[in-house]
């Protein structure tokens, strides 16, 4: 693995970047787990304290590794036709990651990944449960979607008369959660405990991360060797000769130049790395009204941005992307990262985490919370109190309504969603199912925004971004602004045991983030369709973001 740095505009904050983290002497700290390099807050330290298990992840990992093998080996010998993984943010992002990127090996069964409560979805996932392996991940053991989804699964392989559903459920998740007891008491097929001092987003090495790759029949010892070649480069002093640190040097001198918009380009199979990396710079860094706003798969021309920089993945050492060769010939900063093939995933996770580590140093950040996520899961659980108490929604009436569609206005974008202003991004967040029918159109959307404005465009689907892109929203720089669209579902799909179903759940989700970015004083608009109609779609949002 390589690393190439072409700074351009950026060559003197990268220099001064690199003197403060040479001089800070933040290699040795970080591999000390000096938790006192991010706060002086002795409780704060404590709690970072209890997140650096990842820097030794690879020496953890190891003795997992024959139980992994025979994992896979009797996955693959059992009869079933599909693994369903069922996690949200951290949880499934890697295990996606390598299900795009490496894929499942000849004879393994098909693997997906559930990270969506859309009913359209759910179905389309689970419509196999009588030979689907359900794989249920959460650090927590608590996570709303996580709950609702197993039981979900549980309900479909009881109906199709699997006498005992824990043969087709296996658990990753923390020591003695919730989901780590009911697994042992309904006897899941398997229950993985990953060592806690792992938080989500820095977890793509761990448990979380393996028992996918394990599941699908990629050699996990290959991924965890790149890992560790990696770590050994990521232990060099001189920033500049460090993988991650020169990454994290270069994320942080992007941020102090005003190009705090970090574009990531690679090849389309790497495609879903990028939302890895999305979540993992988002969530770390977007807080305390600054941070990277990661851009993946906007191929606008960057060049004429003067918000950008760019960190280009290439395979084999094949040459950049166009749109990076375009945007380095602008005098755009461009980072270059070779992988020799895509199990040097391993060493990618890993030098990722290093640098964003030491972007949230160079920015005043704690890399490792997320001090604003919990405020959209605490607004979703008071609406779905209210909604299954009294059988409303307890919102405001709509400012508008456009062939159908009702549309809210946050305080802040009273003056119209669309205006725009140069260094701002758009963020386009539908919570509707990620397949071919929605996906054109939203793709159209965020292209049309792009091209009209210059702005840096991102695209998330709820409730997936809300533990990913979420924080930054909510706690980043306020240069956001925010589409959320939801359309009702039909046919709703009722969710076991509980008084809601996942379209209000759903629903919930939207409105509950909706209210937090009211609250933060965001531009935001929601717009509810009367139906799961794509030109709909595209029309009310045409006539919406014309304004201005």
């Amino acid at each position: 693995m390589t690393f190439a740095l072409d700074p351009g505009p950026l060559g003197p904050a990268f220099d001064h970047a690199c003197r403060r983290l040479e001089q800070a002497r933040f290699c040795d700290a970080l591999w000390s787990r000096r938790a006192d390099l991010w706060s002086s807050d002795r409780e704060v330290q404590r709690r970072i304290a209890r997140r650096l298990g990842w820097l030794d992840v690879v020496d953890a990992m190891r003795a997992h590794v024959p139980r992994l093998r025979d994992l896979g080996q009797s996955a693959a010998h059992a009869g079933f036709s599909d693994v369903v993984l069922i996690g949200m943010g951290g949880s499934s992002l890697a295990g996606d990651v390598l299900r795009a990127s490496v894929g499942a090996a000849p004879g393994f069964p098909r693997f997906q990944v559930l990270d969506s409560v859309d009913p359209d979805a759910v179905r389309a996932a689970m419509a196999r449960a009588a030979t689907t392996l359900f794989v249920l991940a959460s650090k927590s053991g608590s996570t709303i979607e996580v709950t609702t989804l197993a039981a979900e699964a549980e309900r479909r392989l009881e109906d199709a008369g699997i006498a005992n559903a824990g043969s087709h459920l296996l658990a990753i998740t923390d020591d003695n959660t919730e989901l780590h007891r009911r697994a042992i008491a309904r006897r899941f097929r398997g229950v993985f405990v990953n060592p806690s001092d792992i938080g989500g987003r820095f977890s793509a090495l761990s448990l979380f991360g393996l028992v996918p790759a394990a599941l699908m029949g990629i050699d996990v010892e290959a991924l965890l060797a790149s890992a560790q070649a990696m770590a050994g480069e990521c232990r060099a002093t001189d920033p500049r000769q460090n993988p991650g640190l020169a990454l994290g040097a270069v994320m942080g001198a992007a941020a102090a130049a005003g190009r705090d918009k970090l574009t990531l380009l690679m090849p389309e199979s790497l495609g879903r790395f990028g939302l890895w990396a999305e979540q993992l710079v988002a969530e770390s860094t977007g807080k305390n009204g600054t941070g990277l706003v990661p851009i993946v798969g906007d191929l606008s021309d960057a060049g004429r941005a003067g918000d950008r920089a760019i960190a280009a993945i290439v395979m084999d050492g094949g040459d950049d992307p166009a749109p990076a060769a375009r945007a380095r010939a602008a005098g755009v900063p461009v980072v270059t990262l070779s992988m020799p093939g895509p199990l040097a995933l391993g060493g990618e996770f890993f030098r990722w985490e290093v640098a964003t580590a030491a972007a949230g140093w160079l920015l005043g950040v704690n890399p490792f919370d997320e001090p604003n996520v919990q405020q959209a899961k605490d607004a979703t659980h008071a609406l779905l109190d209210v909604f299954t108490t009294g059988g409303r929604w307890p919102v405001a009436e709509p400012d508008a309504l456009v062939d159908g569609a009702r549309i809210r206005l946050t305080a802040a974008a009273k003056d119209g969603i669309g205006r725009l202003h140069p260094g701002d991004y758009f963020g386009l967040l539908a919570y509707l199912p990620e397949d071919r029918r929605f996906g054109p159109t939203l793709e159209r959307i965020r292209a049309g925004v792009a091209d009209r404005t210059g702005c840096a465009t991102m695209l998330g689907y709820g409730p997936r971004y809300l533990h990913s892109t979420g924080q930054l929203h909510k706690g980043g720089p306020d240069s956001g602004v925010f589409l959320i669209v939801t359309a009702e579902p039909d046919p709703d799909l009722p969710i076991p045991g509980a008084p809601y179903s996942f379209g209000v759940l759903e629903m919930a989700q939207a409105l509950g983030d909706f209210e937090s970015l009211d609250g933060a004083g965001r531009r935001a608009a929601h717009v509810h369709l009367p139906r799961r109609d794509p030109v709909l779609l595209q029309w009310v949002a045409d006539k919406m973001l014309s304004v201005g």
